[in-house]
């Protein structure tokens, strides 16, 4: 839970107790397995996992959600607005527009709830 509450903040916790009453055991893999020895292993630092976490998102689709989560994640870690963009940008040229715009738009309700927006691009 110390990894999960480094990197995700209050969100994670949040995550964690909403399954509290539905599945205990699917909020016991994530904060144990995904966060305890996921997330804790020293090859990547948690910028890095972040980078990697929010490529996969925005590819797979529908994780709307889920990307917020780690958009705010990847903000706690050091991640800058832009460059969370430009990685949902450089996402397109492998997993299409439409999956790149969806991922665009849950960063951005993330950089618009802790006013970070305009985000400025290179």
């Amino acid at each position: 839970m110390s990894v999960l509450n480094e990197i995700d903040g209050d969100a994670g916790g949040r995550v964690i107790d909403s399954l509290a009453d539905v599945s205990p055991e699917l909020a016991h893999t994530v904060g144990a397995w995904a966060f305890g020895e996921i997330y804790a292993r020293p090859a990547l630092p948690p910028r890095e996992r972040q980078l990697v976490t929010l490529g996969i998102l925005t590819a797979l689709g529908g994780c709307e959600a889920q990307l917020a989560v780690h958009v705010n994640a990847s903000l706690n870690v050091g991640l800058t607005p832009e460059e969370i963009v430009e990685a949902m940008l450089h996402a397109a040229v492998y997993c299409g527009v439409p999956r790149a715009l969806n991922a665009t738009f849950a960063a951005k309700h993330v950089f618009a709830e802790r006013d970070l927006l305009p985000v400025r691009q290179n």
